[in-house]
């Protein structure tokens, strides 16, 4: 499980720009909070951001002609099996999304993809 550098999202070939939805579908449903080695860095700020990060993927999935579920999209929204948030105080976007994804953090996913064979110009 990780998330992408948000750089990478949109040169993502498909199998894990698909699997980046699914991982943020687990962490705004009932994943939330659930400590996982690389994704515990998410639960340090607003899950606003991950709602922001999340949002960048689906759109780059429909510029691929791929149709998420539009209720993703709604910030509030968990998922079927976790009640919605009552409410979810908007948060600033920055650039990057998440400070974790550091120059440092690009190499590391750019490194991982390779060893998947998946080279990312």
């Amino acid at each position: 499980m990780r998330l992408w550098h948000e750089d990478l999202i949109e040169k993502l070939p498909r199998q894990q720009l698909l699997g980046q939805h699914r991982e943020c579908c687990a962490l705004r449903g009932g994943g939330w909070g659930k400590k996982h080695a690389t994704v515990n860095y998410v639960f340090n700020y607003s899950p606003y951001k991950l709602f922001q990060y999340h949002s960048k993927v689906m759109n780059e999935m429909i510029l691929r002609g791929y149709s998420p579920n539009t209720e993703w999209f709604n910030p509030l929204y968990r998922g079927l099996k976790e009640p919605p948030y009552t409410s979810l105080d908007p948060v600033e976007p920055t650039i990057p999304i998440y400070p974790d994804h550091t120059d440092s953090y690009y190499q590391e996913c750019v490194d991982n993809l390779l060893g998947k064979g998946i080279i990312i110009l």
